[in-house]
């Protein structure tokens, strides 16, 4: 099976991540997406708690269809754990799959701070999509810049998040970036 392994924060899960989970489904780019959240941020962001933040991510992939799913493998690992780490450890657990990266072209000029960056474009090819606001990726659509930052300032400020969150998400969202 091709799994599509779409990590990040998810603090939370928003609009543009369900699109680019859907999106790789719907055009048979792989087989699933693993939704891997983060235990702990590389670059020492503050999160909320990860557990929340899976549920979360259930939901939405719960809302997405049967492709997409969550998987808890950050939290297995030694910190700090890298990308590299989390596809390897995936690698390992599932050797009857093969896996790729999926990654944001907004993150294409930040590859050179990732730890063994070369290592995962050789092991683990990655799907770039696009994002609104940075350079065009052939084959893929450009997505929306929404940003899970953004969402949380709106909510602390009481601002509602309709329109960037899917229902499923916003209906647990009560009280944790408040």
């Amino acid at each position: 099976m091709r799994v599509a392994v779409y990590g990040g924060s998810f603090d939370p899960p928003h609009v543009g991540h369900a699109m680019v989970a859907a999106w790789l489904g719907w055009t048979r780019r792989v087989d699933e997406v693993w939704l891997v959240p983060t235990y702990q941020h590389a670059f020492e962001k503050d999160l909320a708690p990860f557990d929340t933040r899976v549920a979360l991510c259930e939901a939405m992939a719960r809302s997405l269809g049967p492709h997409v799913r969550v998987d808890r493998v950050e939290e297995r690992l030694e910190r700090p754990s890298y990308t590299i780490h989390t596809l390897e450890a995936l690698a390992r657990a599932h050797p009857e799959h093969s896996f790729r990266l999926v990654i944001g072209s907004d993150v294409l000029e930040q590859t050179d701070a990732w730890h063994r960056w070369d290592l995962i474009e050789e092991r683990f090819v990655p799907v770039v999509v696009g994002r609104v606001g940075y350079e065009e990726v052939p084959g893929a659509p450009s997505f929306p810049p929404v940003s899970s930052t953004e969402v949380r300032r709106a909510l602390r400020a009481g601002e509602s998040v309709a329109h960037l969150v899917p229902g499923v998400v916003l209906d647990l969202l009560d009280g944790v970036y408040r």
